[in-house]
């Protein structure tokens, strides 16, 4: 299908009034086999992981293993899989890439600049990324809108120009209490270092828990001096 009809059918049949079953639902049911969701295995991800597997909706579920994520992180994937059944399909980024990259600047080149922090950010996840969204139409995510100032804004869906394809949000309006409440009924698993503080998990090196009255994303890259620090996925 083409850009224009891809959006035509947004438009036309995404709507809030949907529940995020219901839109998971329309969703394979126009585009078979070419639907996919992105986990970072944060619980909004949690959350739709569930709805997924739960009302067995055929979308395939791909996370990017990093090589820096937490304990915690690695131990859910293994907790999720288990649960359900089902596999998720990790992707890992180039090993020569990676070597290329800490043998230049260091393991730790990140703290030296903006710069230097996308560089890392491009070859563990971006890289990968692209390869995982590959042969697909849909890209469903774990974005809310609570999440940053930067996506108070945006749209239930939109158009991905980088990858020509359409990202959906289904838990875009949900707030935080909604999916905790879910978590919680649904005895989903989630990441342990929610409970201390960490709402947005990345990179060990770079995530740390908030402090209360913080921005959501502030403990994401906290040593740069900036209102929208991204890594690149969602930009």
């Amino acid at each position: 299908m083409t850009k224009k009809e891809i959006l035509t059918f947004a438009e036309s049949e995404l709507h809030t009034e949907l529940s995020a079953v219901e839109l998971l639902q329309v969703l394979v049911k126009k585009f078979p086999k070419k639907v996919c969701f992105s986990t970072s295995l944060g619980i909004e991800d949690q959350l739709i992981t569930h709805f997924i597997f739960e009302n067995e909706i055929p979308i395939d579920i791909f996370t990017l293993q990093t090589e820096r994520l937490f304990e915690e992180t690695d131990q859910l994937l293994i907790e999720t899989q288990a649960k359900y059944k089902q596999k998720i399909t990790v992707f890992e980024p180039r090993k020569n890439k990676v070597e290329e990259l800490e043998s230049q600047k260091g393991k730790f080149s990140f703290y030296d600049s903006v710069e230097n922090r996308k560089e890392c950010c491009a070859i563990r996840k971006i890289e990968p990324l692209n390869r995982a969204l590959e042969n697909y139409t849909i890209w469903v995510t774990g974005i809310r809108a609570e999440h940053s100032e930067n996506r108070q804004n945006m749209p239930l869906f939109e158009w991905d120009e980088a990858h020509q394809m359409l990202k959906v949000h289904p838990l875009l309006h949900w707030r935080a209490e909604e999916v905790k409440n879910k978590i919680k009924k649904f005895q989903i698993p989630y990441n342990l270092l929610h409970d201390k503080g960490f709402v947005s998990i990345g990179c060990k090196p770079c995530t740390r828990a908030i402090k209360e009255g913080e921005d959501f994303r502030a403990g994401r890259w906290w040593w740069e001096n900036s209102s929208k620090k991204e890594c690149g996925l969602h930009n």
